[in-house]
């Protein structure tokens, strides 16, 4: 926008003059005075202060166009809209006012410009031609990016062998350092060991974390796990303790500054719980810190030879000409020894030699680069690199600075920043985001980056907003026709917006658009608004059933080349004339190279023309059509020859899915083919049209069928790993059964409400499933049937998963069934209702049953009374809703002695199940408790227990403790150990309950404390008292103290109450019994956002003025 065009500068012209004349002088000589500012104090005290003055001048010219667009608004209207008021908030937008105010900023940038020009002379700087833009974004588009890989391989193959080989043959816990200088190829190297192909055959875990600066334990323990990373430490290196345990496993810590041997102590307390054979390499600059990590003598790696940094710099220096000039390649050599063997150096040397050609300027640059030494090591070369760029991108490569080292940086996101900040320079025809994605490109390859409410509407100058996922946003701001600078709107997942502002076809610049909503009432847009705006990425268009024929061609959808993703939704509960749905939908064709199509909720009778056009088709992979209930006519699906995902549902006249092909076409159909989900075609029966053919998906991978009726077959699918099947018969499940999927599914679930019987033999050979999920599915538990269905559990000797739910055939455990999953690590058992006992026979005489399961999860069986002999490997055993449940195991428990909380001799005999890590009972009301608990637990949980009168055991490694409900627990006192590992105990609604435990140790490690509704524990522990003060977060509450002198807490103790709930609507504490005016602070802690949604908090606190202190 002309900042003539609504007078801003008016008055000011004569320093704006002198700004136009001094500016050009000054960059002149700017190339000059940054060479000369790596060597003179001067200079770059010079350059300092010019960048200073820069900056200054940057932020006034920002508020001379913010001025300019203020203007353009008002007299469009925008202030007549917002009302007379509102502009009164801001005096500074009165012209006489502004003109003054920023004529004496104006007038003081001259001034400092003028004095550094008198400076700039007596330094004496020489004009330099700067390095054109143009060309190096030429260069992006046809530069192939080179690889050095193979000559990194050749030249480090000796070393490599070297390494692995001392790995493979390690029979303890080795930690390797690899120690060299910063650009030698620590990285790189570290890469080759880890993807040699000896080293994944021989490692069950490979890490790969890169450190950096900070090495925080947290963060290393959780990329190691692939978790969230864990705010809390210690729960993240355990999580990596349980990873490692009895694995063979190598991790890489790369880029490794840390000095501290106490965090590294650690770390390795964790990790030296791995296997025999396990392996930890560090990359690291520091010798100090390869010492410090080190269990055997660190290598060194060598400087890369002579000849391979030629051949790297050569590749580089001559990848965009024909030939190579002899002159030029005699150079080569005097460059190599620039580089004192670092690869990096030679990267970095190669590409700035690819932008200059001549003789001459090869020369200069060599006069320039220095050799590197120990000290400087390689940024000589580096910041070479870096002067050879324009200025308009070193701008943006010195902007990366603000992220943190090793920082994945959104390559989007950054583009957008530099927008913000004026670094991208406009070109005729090209906008700005393709020019700042060229900008990238080129640093990624020189600079070796890696890829990896109303008032809002003043906001003229906003670039980029993004309101996704903000569910409770009704409407937006109706004067954003206003925010004519706004490039990019981000609305998707905003579920409840109602409509779009008046009037966005304002918004000219606009290119993203997520989400638009067309409204129902006239002080809105209709999709015509979207005529001109040059829309691209995704666009989801909903409540369709506001639009009409003429609204939907004026939204031009189809001339939006630059749109990829496209969705058109009508209201489900709304419903139009048939006619209405093909008129709009008819206007609305996409463009050619649109990838995915959503149809949601279309009530026509046919689909568009142009839906059984191919050119629509051509690059679209992936389609949804859900619930178009009356159409008789479908698009060919088969001829989409790219598609890669297909979800039909609720297409009721659906009845082929590949009609009108000849046989030759059937067998090119869906070639590409990777997911299919079909759901709710009442009237789909076959696969082709053509009579006896067989319809083949070759790269189909995932298939789901669901309350598809008349569907009694599968097509083939040679390569299918993922199969789910819902069905009231089981025709499907049956075809599946008997066929060759078996040897390729890795994944099953079936769904079958039927109890039909299986009628064909089954297929013996073993399967390739890991996971398999039965909903119902009596017929594979079927004593009658049980040589049919035991020969079907023989071919899931692979299975890893297995989770069966509603069962009612089920009466006792299928231990027959069991004896075959000899691979089965995690059993999962719901709402198995005639699921009692195990069976009369017993279970099988051979062999453990289940051997390697690790988790156990049973939910609402309400019939059941004990389980099966449970197996030692078991870590995790989960159990709620059982109400007739009586034991868990057996032979730890004694009912007959449940009155007795003493266990005389608690860690007398060996568990039964030595590896349990967590126990956790919710809802099992005759559960009388339990004996001699593991000492490996980590986690025991018991929640609305009122039967349990015991517990007992030695479980010093137990770090949480949850026990709630359980009326008829008396006491902890002497029955689970000191806990010294505990740091969370949590005890409510324990009416009987009056002691816990209590020792030296005990609680040493507690962080967070819960007490409340237990009102027969009249004291705490002494040991927890005079651990208070440490704890970080404690609730107590509804305990009654005996003695009026002896107070549950220090009086000047702090009781604090933490609320993370997302949604929370009521908060409810009662404080009810003891002195709370000695309390010093009461603390609701709650998330910012959800304070906008609580409409009740109560508390009962007998001194009022506690809630009125600030």
């Amino acid at each position: 926008m002309s900042l003539d065009k609504y007078k801003v500068m008016e008055g000011m012209e004569e320093q704006h003059e002198i700004l136009k004349r001094k500016l050009p002088a000054i960059l002149d000589v700017i190339t000059d005075a940054e060479e000369q500012a790596s060597h003179r104090e001067g200079a770059k005290a010079w350059l300092e202060a010019l960048k200073k003055v820069a900056y200054e001048a940057n932020d006034i010219f920002d508020e001379f166009k913010y001025e300019a667009l203020r203007r353009e608004a008002k007299k469009n209207g925008h202030y007549r809209e917002l009302g007379m008021n509102a502009v009164k908030l801001f005096p500074t937008h009165n012209r006489i006012v502004f003109r003054y105010r920023m004529g004496n900023k104006l007038r003081r940038i001259v001034q400092f410009i003028e004095v550094l020009v008198a400076e700039m002379n007596a330094f004496g700087f020489k004009y330099q031609r700067q390095a054109l833009a143009s060309k190096q974004w030429r260069q992006t588009d046809s530069i192939i990016d080179y690889s050095e890989k193979d000559i990194v391989e050749r030249s480090r193959a000796a070393e490599k062998q070297k390494i692995v080989k001392a790995l493979l043959e390690n029979d303890d816990i080795m930690v390797l350092p690899i120690v060299g200088m910063g650009g030698l190829g620590k990285t790189t190297f570290a890469k080759l060991i880890y993807n040699e192909p000896k080293i994944q055959e021989n490692f069950q875990l490979k890490r790969w974390v890169c450190v950096s600066d900070e090495f925080d334990l947290g963060e290393i323990a959780s990329k190691f796990t692939m978790t969230t990373n864990d705010k809390d430490c210690d729960k993240a290196l355990q999580k990596l303790k349980q990873e490692v345990c009895g694995k063979r496993y190598l991790l890489v810590l790369d880029d490794v500054w840390n000095r501290d041997a106490d965090k590294w102590a650690k770390l390795k307390t964790c990790l030296v719980q791995g296997g025999a054979g396990s392996a930890i390499l560090t990359t690291t600059r520091l010798t100090e810190v390869a010492r410090t990590m080190g269990s055997v003598q660190a290598h060194n790696l060598t400087t890369l030879e002579k000849s391979f940094l030629r051949e790297i710099i050569e590749r580089r220096a001559f990848n965009l000409q024909k030939e190579k000039p002899s002159e030029l390649v005699d150079m080569v050599d005097k460059f190599v020894d620039r580089c004192v063997g670092s690869p990096l150096a030679a990267r970095a040397l190669g590409s700035v030699l690819s932008n200059i050609t001549t003789l001459e300027e090869w020369s200069t640059l060599l006069r320039k680069s220095v050799i590197c030494d120990d000290d400087s090591e390689i940024l000589p070369i580096l910041k070479l690199s870096y002067e050879d760029l324009p200025s308009q991108m070193k701008q943006c490569f010195a902007f990366c600075a603000v992220f943190p080292k090793d920082y994945e940086i959104d390559v989007e996101m950054l583009v957008k920043l530099w927008m913000a900040n004026d670094f991208i320079p406009s070109k005729d025809g090209v906008c700005l985001e393709k020019n700042g994605h060229s900008i990238f490109n080129e640093l990624a390859r020189s600079q070796n980056m890696v890829r990896l409410p109303e008032e809002i509407s003043i906001l003229y100058n906003l670039q980029t907003l993004d309101l996704s996922v903000c569910w409770p946003l009704r409407c937006l701001p109706k004067n954003m026709k206003y925010m004519i600078s706004l490039r990019h709107l981000y609305t998707h997942g905003c579920e409840q917006l109602e409509c779009m502002p008046p009037e966005l076809r304002k918004l000219t610049a606009l290119q993203t658009l997520t989400y638009f909503v067309v409204g129902n009432v006239s002080d809105s847009s209709n999709i015509g608004e979207l005529q001109k705006l040059k829309l691209g990425g995704e666009l989801e268009l909903c409540n369709l059933e506001n639009s009409n024929e003429e609204q939907a061609n004026g939204a031009n959808i189809e001339e939006k080349v630059d749109l990829t993703h496209l969705s058109f939704k009508w209201s489900s509960n709304i419903k139009k004339e048939p006619d209405h749905y093909e008129n709009v939908l008819g206007a609305l064709r996409p463009p050619a190279k649109l990838q995915l199509l959503k149809v949601r909720s279309y009530k026509g009778a046919k689909f568009p023309a142009w839906m059984t056009d191919n050119s629509t088709w051509r690059h679209l992979t992936e389609l949804h059509l859900v619930d178009c209930p009356l159409c008789m006519e479908f698009p060919e699906f088969w001829q989409l020859h790219d598609l890669q995902v297909l979800y039909l549902t609720g297409l009721d006249n659906l009845q082929c899915l590949c009609s009108g092909a000849s046989n030759i076409m059937v067998s090119s159909a869906f070639g590409n083919l990777k997911k299919l989900k079909l759901q709710d075609l009442k009237s789909l029966n076959r696969w082709s049209t053509m009579e006896g053919d067989e319809l083949t998906f070759p790269l189909l991978e995932d298939i789901h069928v669901k309350n598809c009726p008349k569907l009694t077959f599968l097509p083939k699918a040679p390569i299918l790993r993922i199969l789910k099947l819902k069905e009231n018969s089981p025709h499907l499940s049956q075809s599946v059964l008997v066929s060759g999927y078996m040897s390729s599914l890795c994944q099953i679930k079936l769904s079958i409400c039927a109890d039909e019987a299986i009628l064909l033999p089954v297929n013996e050979a073993e399967a390739s499933v890991t996971k398999l999920k039965l909903f119902g599915c009596n017929m594979l538990f079927r004593t009658s049937q049980s040589r049919t269905t035991f020969g079907l559990w023989q071919c899931f000797r692979n299975l890893e998963k297995l989770e069966l739910k509603s069962c009612d055939v089920l009466l006792f455990w299928p231990l027959r069934e069991f004896h075959s999953l000899e691979s089965l690590k995690e059993l999962i058992v719901k709402s198995c209702n005639n699921l009692k006992v195990k069976p009369v026979n017993g279970e099988p005489a051979q062999g453990q049953l289940l051997p390697h399961l690790t988790s156990l999860k049973i939910e609402d069986c309400q019939d059941l009374t004990e389980l099966f002999n449970l197996p030692p490997s078991l870590k995790s055993i989960q159990i709620h809703g059982c109400p007739k449940l009586k034991s868990v195991w057996d032979e730890q428990e004694d009912t007959e002695l449940g009155t007795n909380t003493q266990d005389p001799s608690p860690s007398a005999r060996v568990h039964s199940l030595p590896c349990l890590e967590l126990f956790y009972i919710n809802n099992c009301d005759n559960l009388p408790g339990f004996r001699d608990l593991p000492s490996s637990l980590q986690s025991l949980a018991l929640y609305n227990c009122p039967k349990v009168q015991f517990l007992s055991g030695k479980l010093d490694a137990l770090t949480c403790l949850a026990i709630s409900g359980c009326e008829t627990l008396r006491s902890l006192e002497s029955c689970l150990g000191e806990l010294p590992s505990l740091t969370t105990l949590m005890i409510e609604r324990c009416k009987s309950l009056t002691s816990l435990p209590d020792g030296p140790r005990a609680y040493s490690s507690l962080e967070s404390l819960e007490i409340k509704y237990c009102p027969a524990m009249k004291s705490l522990p002494g040991c927890l008292k005079q651990r208070l003060d440490s704890v970080e977060e404690k609730l107590l509450s509804h305990m009654r103290s005996s003695d009026p002198e002896e107070a549950l807490v220090s009086p000047r103790q702090q009781i604090w109450y933490t609320a993370f709930v997302p949604g929370i609507t009521l908060l409810y504490g009662s404080m009810g019994y003891g002195n709370h005016s000695s309390y010093q602070e009461l603390v609701l802690n709650c998330w910012n956002q959800n304070l906008g949604n609580m409409s009740f908090v109560g508390t009962e606190i007998c001194d009022p003025t506690l809630l009125m202190r600030p």
